[in-house]
C-alpha cells in the first residue's frame, strides 16, 4: 500500500507524481485507474505545496534581525 502523501519526503512525493503523470500522458491506462492515479496526484501536490510553504516560513524566521524584520541574505551556491 502507498505511503500517505504526508509522510512522503518532498523529494519522494515529487517522484511519484512524475510518474502518475507519465502513466497518464501516455493515454493507456483505464479510466477508473486514472482517476484514482489523479487523485493521488492531487494529494500528493497539495503535501508538497504545503512542505514547500513550511520550509518557506522557516527560512523567513531564520533570516529575521532582533527586530523581527527580515533581512535579505546573499545566497551563495559556490560554498
Amino acid at each position: 500500500m502507498a505511503k500517505k502523501p504526508d509522510n512522503l519526503s518532498f523529494e519522494q512525493a515529487l517522484a511519484e507524481l512524475e510518474q502518475i503523470v507519465a502513466n497518464l500522458e501516455q493515454g493507456n491506462v483505464p479510466l477508473e485507474q486514472a482517476l484514482k492515479q489523479f487523485e493521488r496526484g492531487i494529494h500528493l501536490v497539495r503535501a508538497s505545496q504545503q512542505k514547500l510553504t513550511q520550509a518557506e516560513q522557516s527560512v523567513q524566521m531564520l533570516t529575521k534581525d532582533e527586530e523581527g524584520n527580515a533581512q535579505l541574505v546573499q545566497f551563495d551556491s559556490q560554498e
